[in-house]
């Protein structure tokens, strides 16, 4: 047969047989929207970091980077006393230094939660009232003059018992201050902690569907992350994944799981000593989560670590070290963001952060560009791999690691393109183009 014979093609089922199949797993196709809508596209911040409601002020995001430049003078003055410290490559030194330092200078805080839980205790209601009022009017303040992190809000008190009147109260006088001083901002997050049981979550919803209906607000306005530091969240008493049932409990309104490190550790009896984000009881835990928040659109951060860049310079980059080392690992397994409790992190967060995007940048680049192109390559790339890829890249945008230009440069790709490849309609990639 000749290559321009044009082939017969035949069949043997009537149309109606798809048709009878489609109306079928029609509830089935619904089911898949409403449970694994996908990424929401969205910037995905690097860290979050917590400040007790007391200790919040107008001058925290600003005082946290001046702290994090003067640690950087004081104990890596130039990039090649900070590579050295981290083990950076010499090709990497120089850009890595350079945009921490421009990072610390315009963006030191990329999410911010002014906390009412444990980082600020058990307080008279007149003075938590009075701390939760004035956390409102200051980010309210910070968002109008573009003082504010990307993305602010708070972290009440959890839905048990002791402190449930309490949390409800502190969050509804946050809002109600919010919203009296302008509305709610863009960038605005809620954590709600210590989460044990799915109806918790249930509950939660419940109270911000109460807030939205008292002012007006779009259903659905208020999300929320889940904080997950007990044993139960993970692990239902008949074996189930509690976390799963959580992300369903909270009705399209999760929006992250953060693994509280110490908590959870300690619920499991780890000795103070080997609590770390790095502890095999962590990795299950947030391998769990991983798995459940996939496709769901919630994203998972992970936790932090208590040792503090402080005291003399050996100590200083010993922690450091560390910092870096536990950030890197956490990247290298797509947990995205995390915590950092002092300004002394800030340096190897944004460090290890922009040696991943950059260390691996002309590879990515390169493998999507030839994917766009239909070029061949070393490697057989799937639509899959193609989202991956760009979503690797945009995530190094995002955060300041990776310049549109330069990315523009390697793939010919507009940012535009790249999130056309980061969030590609479900079936798209279940087809090939190999």
């Amino acid at each position: 047969m000749g290559q321009g014979q044009q082939e017969q093609v035949a069949t043997s089922l009537a149309g109606a047989v798809s048709e009878e199949i489609s109306a079928s797993l029609a509830p089935v196709d619904a089911e898949l929207e409403r449970r694994y809508p996908g990424d929401p596209g969205t910037r995905q911040p690097v860290h979050t970091v917590y400040v007790p409601g007391d200790a919040f002020a107008s001058d925290t995001i600003r005082s946290w980077g001046e702290k994090a430049l003067a640690a950087l003078d004081e104990h890596a003055p130039d990039a090649a006393s900070f590579a050295a410290v981290l083990g950076l490559s010499d090709d990497l030194a120089e850009p890595v230094y350079a945009r921490v330092r421009a990072k610390l200078e315009h963006e030191p805080i990329e999410d911010l939660r002014v906390d009412f839980e444990d980082g600020y205790g058990p307080r008279p209601d007149a003075e938590e009232d009075e701390t939760a009022a004035r956390a409102a009017r200051l980010i309210a303040e910070a968002y109008k003059n573009g003082t504010a992190a990307p993305y602010m809000g708070i972290r009440m008190k959890c839905m048990e018992a002791a402190v449930r009147d309490r949390g409800i109260r502190t969050l509804d006088v946050f809002l109600t201050g919010l919203m009296a001083a302008g509305g709610l901002p863009e960038g605005l997050v809620l954590t709600l902690p210590k989460v044990t049981y799915a109806e918790q979550v249930t509950a939660f919803v419940r109270l911000l569907e109460a807030f939205e209906k008292a002012h007006g607000l779009d259903s659905g306005r208020l999300g929320f992350e889940i904080q997950i530091e007990t044993s139960q969240s993970i692990l239902a008493t008949d074996g189930t994944a509690t976390v799963a049932r959580m992300i369903q409990a909270a009705e399209g309104r999760a929006t992250g799981l953060h693994y509280g490190t110490f908590d959870y550790s300690a619920c499991l009896g780890v000795s103070a000593a080997y609590q770390a984000s790095d502890h095999p009881a962590a990795d299950h835990a947030k391998a769990i989560m991983q798995v459940a928040a996939a496709g769901t659109g919630v994203r998972v951060s992970d936790g932090s670590t208590n040792v503090l860049p402080i005291g003399p310079r050996a100590k200083v980059h010993d922690a450091w070290r560390l910092h870096y080392g536990l950030t890197r690992r956490a990247l290298a397994r797509a947990y995205y963001q995390g915590w950092d409790m002092h300004p002394g992190h800030i340096p190897t967060r944004y460090a290890a952060v922009f040696a991943f995007y950059r260390e691996g940048f002309e590879q990515a680049a390169g493998r999507l560009a030839r994917y766009a192109g239909r070029v061949g390559g070393d490697v057989m790339d799937e639509p899959a791999t193609a989202k991956a890829l760009s979503g690797y890249l945009l995530r190094g945008l995002d955060c300041g690691a990776l310049d549109i230009a330069e990315v523009a440069r390697l793939t010919g790709l507009t940012r535009a393109d790249l999130e056309g490849y980061a969030a590609p309609r479900r079936g798209d990639l279940t087809v090939s183009t190999k």
